[in-house]
């Protein structure tokens, strides 16, 4: 007589059921993932530069993006994610791996994306001169032609309608929208609540849609 498992992810002949064994192996790899970066991170935090270029290399790319998203300029997004890890080997001995490094990358760079903003804002009395009287996005020094081209149409429209959304609504839509985070995780890097995060976006998004309609 043959027994049944009682384990859901095993058919009665021992064979593990596909979609739970793909599962399952993803799973593994997210926690060997995990532990791969922990243990560079203890490496970085012992003063490993060679570590702490592969924990550079593997999140260079989700910091970049967002420093352009908010920046809306190749230039000062690359100096923006350059501070950003910067910031993070200054402060990485007293780092605490309660969560995930990518979390804490982005907090870092958020903040420098509005010291920046900021900055530049003063800078260039941006303040008189209302976003919405403009025909295109601020112009970036030394743009190069195929950057350029890649902001046309939609893309460029987008990225104008989140430079002119308030600060709270550009980061969450960028964090969810354009990263496509979770929920929690970021609530977790704006440090708030699922629950805020939730009506946060929402307001966001009817921001953003409000401003579309008004720019066709």
């Amino acid at each position: 007589m043959t027994a049944f498992s009682s384990n859901p992810a095993i058919d009665p002949n021992g064979a593990i059921l596909p979609d739970l064994a793909v599962r399952a192996a993803v799973e593994s790899a997210d926690a060997a993932a995990v532990t791969r970066e922990l243990r560079l991170v203890q490496r970085a935090q012992a003063g490993d530069t060679a570590a702490f270029r592969l924990l550079v290399e593997s999140h260079r790319g989700m910091i970049h993006r967002l420093c352009l998203q908010w920046l809306g300029c190749e230039d000062d997004a690359g100096e923006a994610c350059q501070d950003t890890f910067l910031k993070a080997w200054q402060a990485l001995p007293a780092w605490q791996a309660r969560g995930r490094l990518g979390t804490w990358l982005y907090q870092i760079a958020l903040n420098q994306c509005r010291d920046r903003a900021r900055s530049r804002g003063a800078r260039q009395k941006r303040a008189t001169i209302p976003l919405d009287e403009l025909g295109t996005a601020p112009a970036c020094p030394m743009a190069s032609p195929d950057l350029a081209a890649s902001r046309q149409g939609d893309m460029e429209k987008l990225q104008r309608g989140l430079l002119a959304l308030p600060e709270s609504a550009r980061a969450v839509l960028i964090l969810c929208g354009v990263e496509s985070l979770s929920y929690q995780e970021a609530a977790e890097v704006l440090k708030c609540s699922v629950r805020a995060l939730e009506g946060r976006l929402y307001r966001a998004r009817q921001q953003l849609l409000d401003w579309w309609e008004r720019h066709p």
